[in-house]
């Protein structure tokens, strides 16, 4: 039967679509430069607000909490036409959020926007999946899918250097400020952008499927959990790696700084390397379900030894090194990740299926900062928070191996 309108899969249509991938890039390092300008600035803040290391694990944990629960009425509203508008907004009101912490002198405040700020920021993962897997072809997503986590990487390889450079010479709050004024311009040129004219095809006219028949399904949990134990290792690092080196290894602000960007670095690298690798193979016509599964296996499982064994280095440079293979293996793994929910869902599912997959991933990723906080604390040392992320890689792995063997059905289909 010859190709129609209305089964041909979507194709990259327009100049709009080029700039919006690009826009997405940069929404995407304005995101992270937000999300870990709190760990680097965590010794200054702790020092002049007088707050613990648990009081800052709070403030990291309260953030990704509130961006977890926002994904429930999001993966609610977010459909085909509003997703590109409802990114901007948010990207307007997590700037917002961003620019006022630089104002605060109390801990409760500094509490309450820092949940604003997960609210604000909840809309870019599943709006950008959205797009991608709405205006690119399937051979093409892997490296679409990549350019999205690669703006999360090298947000974080660039954010360390940069921000400690601003920090150092206009302060911590003068940071967030800088951070809260790009992301309002780039929100403003986001909101702007004519948006990709949506083809209509057989799948518009098949409703999605309700919150409670998606979570019957078991691949949805698969995801839901074992991104999870992949989260929970990615926001200990992005939360606790400058003061790791800072506490752990006995290094200055400016030093840490810089030495915090390669493993972001080599994070970055395997992102775009498995964008590389999953589009080579999907091409020679291996099934992209299997080609994400086994790349998330295999980055999940390498991660969490490399995990493991940083506190056994014995040098900050050997440490640093554990840590780049730790996070190149993650980011490789994550990648996939996000690549297997757009093959799992039906097109009509993906923005809820990818909501949801954050809300699991972030329920479980939000204990990462409170539980390093507490137990550094009590232990004065990163030991064993590194030996607990190292077994959520490997919960991760084992959810992945065990749940997600078949795609999202388009009807109800139980446990």
């Amino acid at each position: 039967m010859p190709a129609t309108a209305a089964n041909t899969p979507p194709q990259p249509r327009s100049a709009a679509t080029a700039a919006s991938l690009l826009l997405l890039f940069a929404a995407g390092l304005v995101n992270f430069f937000d999300r870990s300008s709190l760990g680097i600035a965590a010794t200054s803040i702790r020092t002049e607000l007088h707050l613990s290391a648990t009081q800052i694990g709070a403030l990291l944990s309260v953030f990704s909490f509130a961006y977890g629960i926002a994904q429930l009425p999001l993966a609610a509203f977010l459909r085909p036409r509003n997703a590109q508008r409802t990114l901007g907004l948010g990207l307007l009101l997590w700037s917002a959020a961003q620019a006022a912490a630089g104002a605060v002198h109390r801990f409760g405040t500094f509490l309450a926007l820092r949940i604003v700020l997960g609210a604000g920021e909840s809309p870019f993962y599943p709006a950008g999946v959205y797009l991608i897997r709405q205006n690119t072809a399937e051979q093409q997503r892997g490296r679409a899918t990549a350019v999205l986590n690669l703006a999360a990487t090298l947000g974080l390889a660039i954010a360390p250097p940069l921000l400690t450079v601003i920090m150092l010479r206009y302060g911590w709050r003068g940071m967030f400020f800088a951070l809260g004024a790009a992301g309002t311009v780039l929100a403003l040129l986001w909101l702007f952008l004519p948006q990709p004219a949506v083809p209509m095809t057989s799948h518009d006219q098949t409703p999605a499927l309700p919150f409670a028949a998606l979570l019957q399904q078991r691949t949805m949990w698969g995801m839901m959990l074992g991104f999870g134990g992949l989260n929970y290792v990615n926001w200990f690092f992005i939360s606790w790696l400058p003061g790791y080196l800072e506490t752990g290894r006995h290094l200055s602000i400016r030093s840490s700084g810089w030495l915090a960007a390669g493993p972001f670095l080599a994070g970055a690298c395997g992102a775009l390397l498995n964008g590389m690798l999953t589009d080579a193979l999907t091409k020679q016509g291996m099934s992209a379900t299997k080609v994400y599964r086994t790349c998330i296996l295999t980055g999940l499982l390498c991660c969490g030894a490399a995990t493991a064994l940083v506190e056994a280095a014995a040098t900050p440079i050997g440490a640093v090194a554990l840590v780049s293979a730790a996070l190149f293996c993650l980011q490789f793994a994550g990648t996939s990740g996000w690549g297997l929910v757009q093959v799992m869902a039906p097109r009509e599912n993906v923005p809820a299926a990818s909501a949801l997959q954050n809300f699991g991933s972030f329920m479980l990723a939000s204990l990462a900062p409170v539980v390093t906080g507490r137990l550094l604390d009590r232990t004065h040392s990163f030991q064993i928070a590194l030996w607990v992320c190292g077994a959520m890689a490997l919960f991760g792995a084992v959810c992945y191996a065990t749940l997600t063997h078949r795609p999202i059905a388009h009807a109800e289909v139980a446990l």
